[in-house]
C-alpha cells in the first residue's frame, strides 16, 4: 500500500530523519514507535506533504506522490488525523465533517462515520471547541474517514484521552482494519493499545529505523532498549 524509501528530513541545520525506510502492507495495521523526539510525527508530516522531503521516495499503491501537494495526497486516498486533532473549534461538528467531504466535491456525511462514532451525530450542532478531548479525537478520525481513504494515518490517537474513549477508539480501529480491510498507519506510545490494535511495528531511534517486524516480535529487549523512558 505505502512504501517510503531513503527518507531524509532537516529542521534548519538539524538532520531529523536519516534514510528512513517504511513499508505499510495493504490491510495491515502498522504502528510507528519510538521515544519522544525521534522523528515519528515528522515522518507522518512528510508523508502528507506538510513538510517537504529533503530526499527519498514515497509511493502509494505503486504511484509516486513525492511531488503532490497535501490536498492531492488526501484525494489519492490518505486520511490523516494529526497529533493535537487540529479540528476547527469555531465550527460545528457537522461543519468540520462537511469540510472534509468538500475535498471530494460532496456535501453528504457518510453514515459509517455516525455509525462508528454516534457521539458525532448526537453533537452535530455543537462547536468543535466545546467537545471533550476524547470527542474531539473522534471528530478528527471521523473527519479523516469522510475522505473515504484507503490508508488511514493516525498520530497519537490516544493522547490525553480518558480510558473509556481509548477503548472505543481501539474498537473502531480494529473494526476498520480487521473487518473492513482498511490499511492503518499510526503513531502511538501506549503499549497495551498497540498490542491490541496493530499487527506490525516499526521503531525509530534518533531519526533512524532500528527495528521492524510482526507484533509478536516486539519483545522485552526491544521495548527496554528503544521504548522505555
Amino acid at each position: 500500500m505505502l512504501t517510503v524509501k531513503g527518507l531524509n528530513q532537516y529542521y534548519g541545520q538539524s538532520h531529523i530523519l536519516w534514510d528512513v525506510d517504511l513499508e505499510v502492507p495493504a490491510c495491515s495495521c502498522t504502528c510507528l514507535m519510538g521515544r519522544n523526539g525521534v522523528g515519528k510525527t515528522t515522518v507522518l508530516k512528510t508523508l502528507m506533504g506538510l513538510v517537504p522531503a529533503a530526499s527519498g521516495t514515497i509511493t502509494l499503491e505503486g504511484a509516486s506522490i513525492d511531488r503532490q501537494p497535501t490536498e492531492a495526497r488526501a484525494r489519492a486516498g490518505i486520511g490523516y488525523a494529526p497529533q493535537g486533532r487540529e479540528i476547527f473549534p469555531q465550527l460545528t461538528v457537522e461543519e468540520n465533517l462537511r469540510i472534509a467531504r468538500a475535498a471530494l466535491g460532496r456535501r453528504d456525511i457518510p453514515e459509517r462515520v455516525h455509525e462508528l462514532f454516534p457521539v458525532l451525530h448526537e453533537m452535530r450542532h455543537r462547536r468543535g471547541g466545546d467537545l471533550s478531548g476524547g470527542q474531539q479525537q473522534q471528530l478528527a478520525i471521523g473527519r479523516a474517514l469522510c475522505l473515504e481513504p484507503r490508508l488511514l494515518v493516525l498520530d497519537e490517537p490516544t493522547e490525553g484521552i480518558q480510558p473509556n474513549v481509548v477503548r472505543e477508539i481501539g474498537d473502531v480501529i480494529r473494526r476498520l482494519n480487521r473487518e473492513e480491510g482498511l490499511t492503518v498507519l499510526l503513531v502511538e506510545q501506549k503499549l497495551p493499545f498497540i498490542r491490541r490494535v496493530a499487527d506490525r511495528f516499526v521503531i525509530l531511534d534518533r531519526g533512524r529505523r532500528v527495528a521492524a517486524g510482526a507484533m509478536d516480535e516486539l519483545d522485552d529487549t526491544l521495548v527496554s532498549e528503544y521504548l522505555t523512558v
